[in-house]
């Protein structure tokens, strides 16, 4: 699910609107609050909030992990018990990542949750269909019993979305340029998601118990053939054979297409190289 441009969201417009606040939500609905500041220089911002009885702050967030998760975001913090998380749109095409900033107040015997969409400065998206975002979100989290036991079922929730079909080069560069932003966040972006990459065989070498295989990246922007932006180095791409694909690894040839289909294992910043691990070629 996308908020920019928002297209995603229109099919389940009709869905989204005949929503209702949950029995134990109270006062104006979701789509009341919602509010739209800012402007496309400077960024604009939605904001949406619900009360909720009978609901805890760590519960309230809890919930909303697992909500946010099913939507296809992804979850870079969460600190459940201080009433906060960091969400993030995940990039799509050529439209970039944003934040989503969740918060809970603790109220008379209730919760007061928002929702806040940071959008960057140059970034547009429309209204109503942000309001149906946010909404159909935080319409989501229950009170009582039935939000403890959806809180207990989102502990450790990740966007299940996937995989990502991408090129090895455009998948380097677009981890480095999440590098130079900040680094610390990538680990929590990338936990759970496979992908697919696409790219030539650098060599294989044995890594372990498995056979890890690299793909062929230049290590910075001055060796692209086309030169663009400011310097930067390259992400190197690494994906460990799953296990009974040794064979597959010990065929591959320096220079080879390949295509493998992976899961985010680790990443180390000072070495610019991310690993993906149980990978296999696609059929």
């Amino acid at each position: 699910m996308t908020l920019s441009p928002l297209k995603r969201v229109a099919p389940l417009a009709a869905a989204v609107v005949a929503l209702v606040l949950p029995s134990a939500a109270r006062g104006a609905t979701c789509e009341d609050s919602f509010e739209q500041k800012g402007n496309p220089i400077s960024g604009i911002r939605f904001h949406a909030e619900v009360t909720v009885d009978a609901l805890s702050v760590p519960v309230a967030i809890r919930q909303l992990r697992g909500i946010a998760a099913t939507r296809g975001y992804d979850i870079l913090s969460e600190e459940a018990d201080d009433g906060s998380m960091l969400l993030e749109q995940p990039r799509s095409g050529s439209a970039r990542p944003f934040p989503i900033i969740a918060t809970a107040l603790a109220e008379q015997a209730a919760a007061r949750v928002k929702l806040e969409a940071k959008l960057p400065a140059g970034m547009l998206a429309g209204a109503g269909g942000a309001r149906n975002e946010l909404c159909a979100m935080l319409n989501a989290v229950k009170g009582g019993p039935e939000g403890i036991a959806a809180a207990e079922r989102s502990q450790g929730a990740v966007s299940s979305a996937g995989p990502v079909v991408i090129d090895a080069l455009v998948l380097s560069q677009q981890i480095s340029q999440e590098a130079d932003t900040n680094a610390a966040s990538i680990p929590t972006r990338y936990q759970g998601k496979t992908f697919t990459i696409k790219g030539r065989v650098a060599h294989v070498a044995k890594d372990g118990g498995a056979y890890r295989i690299d793909y062929d990246i230049p290590r910075s922007t001055n060796d692209l053939v086309l030169k663009f932006g400011k310097f930067r180095f390259l992400t190197q791409i690494s994906c460990l054979a799953a296990k009974g694909q040794g064979a597959y690894a010990l065929s591959l040839r320096n220079g080879q297409g390949i295509q493998l289909t992976g899961q985010y294992k680790d990443y180390d910043p000072p070495r610019h190289v991310m690993w993906f691990e149980g990978c296999r070629p696609v059929d």
